[in-house]
C-alpha cells in the first residue's frame, strides 16, 4: 500500500469514527430524553396532578361547600319555616335572621323568597317582589321546577341587591312540615372572592383549575384564563368532552399548538360542575430538552476529542508504517522499493525542468572478511556507522538508499557528474579517516565509488543505475577505496 493509500485510509477511517460516535451519542442522547419525557408525563399523569387534585377538591370542600352547607342549615331552620308558615306578618323578625346568618359567616348576602308571596326579603328588607315575566326572576321559577330528588342549585347571577356585583349563589328550596315548598333560601359569595380562591390554588400548586358545568361551559376561572368558554371548543380536548362529561371522574391528555397538556377532571355534586385541574408539561420539558442539547453538545465535544486522540495516535502509527514501509530496518536508510519510486519522480522533475541529476553507488571494501573475521552482529553495526557517516555529508534534498548487503545508492538532485564526485570523495575520505569502534572492535573501513549523471534521452532508470555501478566495479578493480565516474 502506498503512502496515499495510507493516508485516504486514514481519512476514511477518521470520518466513519466520526460518524458512529456521533450516531452513538445522538442516539443514546435521544433515547435517554424520551426515557425521561415518558416518565415525567407517567409522574403527571398518574401521580402528581391526581394529588393536586385530589387537594384542591378538599380545600374547595372548605372553601366553597360551606355556603351550600350554611344553605342548608337555613332550609332546615324551624324558625325560618315557621316564620314563612305564619302569613309573614312581621317583616323585622326575618330581616334580622338574614343579617345576622350573613354577619355569622360572612357571606356576601343572605335572602330568602317565599313562594306565596314572590318576596324577595334581604338584611336590608324586602328588596322587591318576583314575577314570572322578568328575566332576572327567572332562577327562581327555575329553582321550583327542579326535580323533588335535587335540593338546590348554584348559579352565578347578579346579586338583586346591587346589579352591579356578580355572585356565586346557592338556591336552596325550603319546605313545610308536609314537605311542600313555601319558598327557596340561600346565600351568596362574591365571584371576585371565589376567583382569588381559585389563583390561590393556581399559585400554590402551579396547575390551572377551573369549573366547567354539565354542558360543557366554563362556569368559574380565574382573570388568567384564556381558553375558550367551551371544552368542545377547545382544540384536542373536544374529542374526549363527551366522555369527560359522562364520567364522575378521569385523567386526559391532549395537545394544543404542539404543546402537551395532562388534565384531571373530578365531578363535584353538590355544585354540579367538574372541578378541572390541568397541568401543561413546558416547563418540565423545556428543562428536559436543554439537558437534551447539554448532552449533545458534550457527545460533540467528547467526539472531537476523540478525533484529535485518535487521529494523533493513527498519525503516529502511520508515520511508524510508513517509515518501515520505506526505510531499511537495520540502518535507517530508504529500501529499495521506496527508492525506485522516488528515483523516477526525481528523475522525471529534473528532466522536466532541465536540471541534471547524479547518482553514486558505493560498496564497502571488504566487508566478507569483516563477517568472517568479527560475525555478522559487528557487521550489522559497521553498517549503520557508514550510513551515519554518508548521512552527515548530504544536502537535506539527497537520498541515501540501502540497495543490497553493503552496497549503497545516493540520490543527489540538482547536480552533475563533477558536483556528484566531490560528494562521493567527501564520503568515502569521512569513513577512510574514522575508525569504528564496534564491541570494542576497532575497525578502519573503506568504500568503493562509482559515480554517473542522468541523461537527457536515458529513458529507462535502469540504464542510470546500471552505469553507476559498472563505474563503481571500475573503481574496485583500480584498487578499491575510491571513486570513478562513469563515461
Amino acid at each position: 500500500m502506498s503512502i496515499s493509500q495510507l493516508g485516504g485510509s486514514k481519512q476514511k477511517f477518521i470520518l466513519v469514527l466520526s460518524i458512529l460516535l456521533l450516531c452513538s451519542f445522538c442516539l443514546t442522547s435521544w433515547l435517554s430524553y424520551q426515557v425521561a419525557y415518558h416518565s415525567m408525563s407517567q409522574q403527571i399523569e398518574t401521580n402528581h396532578l391526581p394529588l393536586t387534585s385530589d387537594t384542591v377538591y378538599s380545600e374547595i370542600q372548605q372553601d366553597l361547600l360551606q355556603p351550600i352547607f350554611i344553605s342548608s342549615l337555613m332550609a332546615q331552620d324551624t324558625f325560618l319555616r315557621d316564620w314563612a308558615l305564619h302569613q309573614e306578618t312581621e317583616v323585622e323578625p326575618i330581616v334580622r335572621y338574614l343579617s345576622t346568618i350573613q354577619q355569622r359567616y360572612h357571606t356576601v348576602t343572605t335572602f330568602f323568597v317565599s313562594n306565596q308571596t314572590l318576596r324577595y326579603y334581604h338584611p336590608k328588607g324586602v328588596i322587591k317582589t318576583l314575577s314570572p315575566d322578568e328575566p332576572n326572576d327567572a332562577w327562581y321559577f327555575r329553582v321550583q321546577q327542579l326535580p323533588k330528588t335535587q335540593d338546590y342549585e348554584t348559579n352565578i347571577d347578579y346579586d338583586t341587591a346591587d346589579p352591579t356585583r356578580t355572585t356565586v349563589f346557592v338556591n336552596y328550596k325550603v319546605y313545610d312540615y308536609k314537605h311542600n315548598l313555601i319558598g327557596v333560601t340561600g346565600v351568596g359569595l362574591n365571584v371576585t372572592l371565589v376567583k382569588k380562591l381559585i389563583s390561590l390554588y393556581q399559585q400554590r400548586y402551579q396547575r390551572s383549575v377551573y369549573f366547567i358545568d354539565p354542558e360543557g361551559n366554563v362556569a368559574l376561572s380565574d382573570e388568567h384564563y384564556r381558553g375558550p368558554r367551551n371544552i368542545y371548543q377547545r382544540p384536542g380536548l373536544s374529542e374526549q368532552a363527551k366522555t369527560l362529561l359522562s364520567s364522575p371522574s378521569g385523567r386526559y391528555q391532549f395537545k394544543q399548538d404542539n404543546l402537551q397538556f395532562y388534565l384531571n377532571a373530578r365531578y363535584i355534586p353538590e355544585f354540579n360542575w367538574y372541578l378541572m385541574v390541568e397541568q401543561q408539561d413546558a416547563p418540565a420539558a423545556k428543562q428536559l430538552k436543554q439537558i437534551l442539547w447539554i448532552n449533545l453538545l458534550i457527545s460533540l465535544l467528547v467526539t472531537f476529542i476523540v478525533l484529535i486522540v485518535a487521529n494523533f495516535t493513527i498519525g503516529n502509527y502511520q508515520r511508524r508504517l510508513e517509515k518501515l514501509a520505506s526505510t531499511d530496518k537495520l540502518t535507517g536508510a530508504f529500501n529499495r522499493q521506496s527508492f525506485e519510486t522516488q528515483l523516477e519522480q526525481v528523475i522525471d522533475i529534473q528532466h522536466r525542468s532541465n536540471s541534471p541529476c547524479s547518482l553514486v553507488i558505493f560498496d564497502v571494501d571488504h566487508f566478507k572478511a569483516i563477517n568472517d573475521q568479527y560475525g555478522h552482529l559487528v557487521g550489522d553495526e559497521a553498517l549503520k556507522h557508514i550510513v551515519a557517516l554518508a548521512t552527515e555529508q548530504l544536502r537535506g534534498s539527497d537520498i541515501i538508499c540501502r540497495w543490497g548487503g553493503e552496497e549503497f545508492i545516493v540520490l543527489l538532485p540538482n547536480c552533475d557528474a563533477s558536483a556528484a564526485f566531490e560528494v562521493a570523495e567527501k564520503i568515502r575520505l569521512a569513513i577512510k579517516h574514522t575508525t569504528v569502534c564496534v564491541n570494542g572492535n576497532e575497525l578502519q573501513l573503506s568504500i568503493s565509488c562509482g559515480i554517473a549523471q542522468a541523461k537527457s534521452h536515458e529513458v529507462f532508470v535502469n540504464l542510470l543505475i546500471n552505469r553507476a555501478d559498472q563505474a563503481m566495479y571500475s573503481a574496485k578493480r583500480n584498487g578499491r577505496n575510491c571513486s570513478e565516474i562513469a563515461p
